[in-house]
């Protein structure tokens, strides 16, 4: 099973600001719909209450150190490793890691792929991805996308597999 990071971050790191996204990327949201539809993705308790609701067609894994009620699209875990290991059993073949900046600190040794969207610019937040060391990164892609009325900044998408 691949364990990938999917994030958006500015060039100062930020992925958020009061426990929302700083920024309206209408094709970026599109992309993270369509590459994590029909997967297991995992999240901190903050990420998770920060979307408000389980993401239709795809079974969330929310890490917390308060166990809550399993739900038909929602298990909760105590353990990064336990979560991964249940995806596992599950047959899961990709599990999207999508924050937050704890769960991104913690996980970043067991990730084989990063989806990266970099917002070009500095942008004012107070939860941050871990810096990179790209010397540990190939990229395997990457798409350009300019501001207009669906995208508040440039950004681009990338994608990295770990050498």
């Amino acid at each position: 099973m691949r364990i990938s990071f999917i994030v958006a971050k500015s060039e100062n790191n930020v992925i958020g600001v009061r426990n929302k996204l700083p920024w309206h990327l209408k094709d970026d949201l599109q992309n993270f719909k369509k590459l994590t539809m029909g997967h297991h993705i995992l999240m901190g308790r903050k990420t998770f209450e920060s979307i408000g609701k389980p993401l239709p067609g795809r079974m969330s894994f929310v890490i917390s150190s308060e166990q809550r009620p399993n739900s038909d699209q929602v298990f909760w875990f105590n353990s990064i490793f336990r979560a991964i290991k249940q995806a596992e059993r599950n047959g899961e073949t990709e599990l999207f890691i999508i924050g937050g900046e704890k769960i991104f600190k913690y996980a970043l040794s067991l990730v084989d792929r990063i989806y990266l969207t970099e917002v070009k610019g500095d942008v004012e937040g107070d939860t941050y991805f871990p810096q990179l060391s790209l010397k540990n990164w190939k990229k395997i892609s990457e798409q350009h996308f300019s501001k207009n009325a669906d995208n508040d900044y440039d950004f681009t998408f990338q994608v990295l597999d770990r050498k």
